[in-house]
């Protein structure tokens, strides 16, 4: 039985332009989300959320049904923000400001209701200091922590996405957890 993706898919490649708005309707959050998440800025996510589903639309007919399709829509998403912040890292700093705030939603900002005022503060600024340390990695640990620790896909997940071997995901899952170590030791 086909479930309600494979479906639109199939009518999207028919040429119902509807079931491709239903598609981008399934994944705009989720492609926003992990194009934020890697370039902590709300305008260049926007806009690699309409690149990405540009390039869906005009490559669904080489989308492998037999692969998840949400597993090829997190690579085209990937491999946008990479390549962003690829041309990025020439004007980058590492001690540069971020605006770490920005943009952020609710839902990381999210208290436990047991908390207090002061609390919830605290929580928030080691929420904002720990995307800061984020940002602070290298491209080929920062893409594989947010898939991994925010996003919460599998390793295998991640695999298919970056196109590398799974070990080499957990290699770089352990590396990039010791550069948060370092570059947040006395946060």
């Amino acid at each position: 039985m086909d479930t309600l993706e494979q479906r639109l898919i199939k009518q999207a490649l028919a040429g119902d332009r509807q079931a491709f708005e239903e598609i981008v309707e399934l994944y705009k959050n989720k492609i926003f989300q992990v194009a934020y998440r890697m370039l902590g800025n709300r305008t260049e996510a926007e806009d690699i959320g309409q690149e990405t589903f540009l390039r869906v639309y005009a490559n669904l007919s080489r989308y492998d049904q037999t692969h998840k399709f949400s597993t090829w829509i997190y690579r085209i998403a990937t491999n946008l923000c990479i390549d962003r912040l690829r041309k990025r890292q020439i004007t980058y700093s590492l001690d540069q400001e971020v605006a770490a705030t920005e943009g952020l939603d609710m839902y990381s900002q999210i208290a436990d209701k047991a908390k207090g005022p002061e609390a919830e503060v605290m929580t928030i600024e080691l929420q904002n200091e720990v995307q800061q340390a984020i940002d602070q990695l290298p491209i080929k640990y920062k893409s594989i922590m947010i898939l991994r620790y925010i996003e919460d896909l599998s390793l295998q997940e991640i695999s298919e996405i970056i196109d590398l071997p799974v070990t080499t995901i957990k290699t770089r899952i352990h590396r990039g957890r010791e550069a948060l170590k370092k570059l947040l030791k006395g946060v």
